[in-house]
């Protein structure tokens, strides 16, 4: 007879607070020793989001706030239903946040912070904010400053704008060093209300209690010269005064800085006596901006070695950028020597000349056509082991191709290609520009598409340049494609000059393509391009010269319908050359104009011009002006 053993039957499952009290145990002894994860793996599986919240208020739990975020993050790993941006974590987290804000924790209360915003892609927890429940715990000033920090941290500077209306609502005073954050966010942020919100933090920081410094007024000041307000920026450094705030370098340093970026040439003065006055002076990069606004203006160069020497008196020495702006300002001036020597001067300073002072050199020599020197610092790069880059690159091609050769503008292309450089969009509109001038239209087309073929893009003097080329080329063909390529252009949304309109206006006129001719010129009203007295002469010459004189006159009818035609002519004063040789036919048709036989004077026109014969330039707008000063009697005596 065999033996039977009975089985023990199975434990019940714990219930829910015999597992809050377990857990509690554990965390609450837990040693540092042992991982947490192995003294509660076998409760892991049972956690629910009451349970874990159970956890995280116990009493017991409160006084170790490391176990209690360790217990948390644990529970966001493995427990369902409790990841970040769950709305089931919120209790439990409010609960982790307040103890860590109890024990100073601010570092491990704002990492949970922007870990919880960065998938709270609801922003759930923002709604809690504004509307808590009844089972989050009362919200403390600390975290509503750590949680403007964390979303502004995050990129939502607007969000944070809405918790710290919420402090307003509530009349908690932020910190300082909140406000001062959310300005500096809000400031920088790309918004039509950014100065506005700006503003409104400031407004209602000081109504709540909050003492401003100057970094405050700072960042609002910075915050207008964004925006180019500069009267407000000088109303505020005024009004600092009010907060027993004064300004300093920084309040100084932003406005000039902003003022210089405008060429705000007499405010810019105004300021720097203003600081002198107040012991202040500018800083480093104020002085790079003085610098180089005073190298762009034209005429300013005296100064702008004025404040190069004023650096090094208060022992701010200038580095390679001031350096470098003061070269491209002397080059731009004509100065090449005197650019030299001031290169050659870094050098003794222990300043070595970069890659873009040369570029900057090379392309002043080239520009006032010292060529020979140019060569010399191509060659001075070399000996310094400086490698050329695509700028350098770029400079000898434009100089190659206004001298006409294009053949060694191309071997510079190959040259650039075989030191690992690829030509870009400056190298190809360089090349397109010079084979059109050049006269090699195919080789223009062909680096057009080789161009497009790299996905660069033509600038607007490229485009008109070939446009222009192609208009002169007596091939219909090349015209189509000029008018492919205008189209094109224009349909994305680019820009051409009226140079540009003119010369299709009057390839198309010699086409006898008027009524297209015609809708150029209306589409250059539109765009308030003109017409002006070019794109007239253009339609009147090419009409008169095909014998369509009463054409003529009718499309001159149509031009007076836009208006301002006889002011347009009469503000553009042509004053001629003697010509003795074009002085009998131009009297003769103003002659014919006066006695208003215009027809006859038209006649003599056509057959003047059908001879090669050019009149005054005078005469062509006085003919202009008669023939639509008879139109305008036609049209008021109907």
């Amino acid at each position: 007879m065999m033996n039977t053993t009975s089985s023990s039957p199975p434990k019940p499952p714990l219930n829910p607070s015999e597992i809050t009290q377990n857990l509690t145990k554990i965390l609450a002894k837990n040693p540092p020793s042992i991982s947490l994860i192995s003294s509660i793996s076998k409760f892991i599986p049972h956690l629910t989001p009451v349970i874990i919240h159970s956890v995280v208020s116990s009493q017991t739990l409160k006084s170790n706030p490391q176990i209690l975020l360790n217990f948390f993050k644990i529970s966001q790993l493995h427990a369902p239903s409790f990841s970040n941006g769950s709305p089931a974590t919120l209790p439990s987290f409010f609960v982790v946040l307040q103890t860590l804000f109890a024990h100073n924790k601010w570092a491990d209360a704002k990492t949970l912070l922007l870990n919880f915003i960065g998938a709270d892609t609801r922003h759930r927890l923002l709604r809690t904010i504004l509307h808590p429940s009844r089972d989050i715990p009362r919200l403390s000033k600390a975290l509503y400053d750590t949680a403007i920090g964390a979303y502004i941290q995050m990129g939502y500077p607007h969000l944070a704008m809405i918790v710290f209306r919420r402090m307003k609502r509530l009349r908690i005073p932020p910190k300082l060093i909140t406000c001062n954050t959310l300005l500096n966010s809000l400031v920088k942020h790309s918004s039509s209300r950014s100065i506005l919100y700006s503003r409104e933090v400031i407004n209602d920081a000081i109504r709540l209690g909050v003492v401003p410094n100057v970094n405050m007024f700072n960042i609002m000041i910075n915050g207008y010269c964004l925006e180019n307000k500069f009267g407000d920026a000088r109303d505020l450094m005024n009004k600092m005064r009010e907060f027993n705030c004064l300004p300093d370098n920084v309040t100084y340093n932003t406005l000039l800085n902003a003022l210089c970026k405008k060429g705000r040439l007499k405010d810019v003065r105004e300021l720097l006596l203003e600081m002198k006055n107040q012991g202040l002076f500018p800083n480093r990069n104020t002085y790079n901006t003085l610098v180089h606004m005073y190298c762009q203006r034209r005429g300013s160069l005296l100064e702008a070695t004025h404040i190069f020497d004023l650096m090094t008196q208060n022992n701010f020495l200038p580095d390679v950028w001031t350096y470098n702006t003061l070269i491209s300002g002397l080059c731009n001036e004509g100065k090449i020597e005197e650019a030299i020597r001031v290169s050659n001067e870094m050098e003794k300073l222990k300043l070595l000349p970069d890659v873009i002072t040369y570029n900057t050199l090379i392309d002043g020599c080239f520009k006032w056509k010292k060529s020979s020197e140019a060569i010399k610092l191509l060659d001075g790069m070399s000996e310094r082991g400086m490698k050329r880059n695509t700028v350098t690159y770029n400079i000898l091609i434009k100089w190659y191709c206004k001298e006409g050769d294009m053949g060694k503008a191309s071997e510079t292309v190959k040259h650039m290609e075989t030191n690992g450089l690829f030509p870009d969009s400056v190298t190809y509109n360089t090349l397109i520009n010079g084979y059109s001038k050049a006269g090699s239209l195919g080789e223009a087309l062909k680096m057009m598409k080789e161009m497009s073929g790299r996905g660069l893009q033509m600038d607007s003097v490229t485009v008109s340049t070939v446009l222009h080329a192609l208009c002169l080329e007596k091939n219909k063909g090349l015209l189509e494609k000029a008018i492919t390529l205008f189209n094109t252009w224009i349909s994305k949304g680019k820009t051409v000059d009226a140079v540009t309109y003119n010369t299709l206006v009057s390839c198309l006129c010699k086409e006898g393509r008027f009524e297209d001719a015609m809708d150029l010129v209306a589409e250059m009203k539109e765009k308030n391009l003109g017409p002006d007295r070019y794109t007239y002469n253009a339609v009147l010459v090419t009409l008169t010269d095909a014998g369509r004189r009463e054409e003529a006159e009718d499309l001159m009818s149509k031009m007076i319908e836009w208006g301002n035609v006889l002011d347009d002519l009469s503000s553009h004063g042509v004053q001629d050359e003697p010509d003795t040789s074009l002085v009998a036919c131009s009297e003769d048709i103003d002659k014919l104009c006066t006695e208003r036989k215009y027809r006859d004077a038209l006649r003599l026109f056509g057959e003047l011009s059908g001879k090669g014969i050019a009149v005054k330039k005078s005469t062509c707008i006085s003919l202009m002006c008669a023939l639509i000063k008879k139109e305008m009697r036609r049209l008021n005596a109907v």
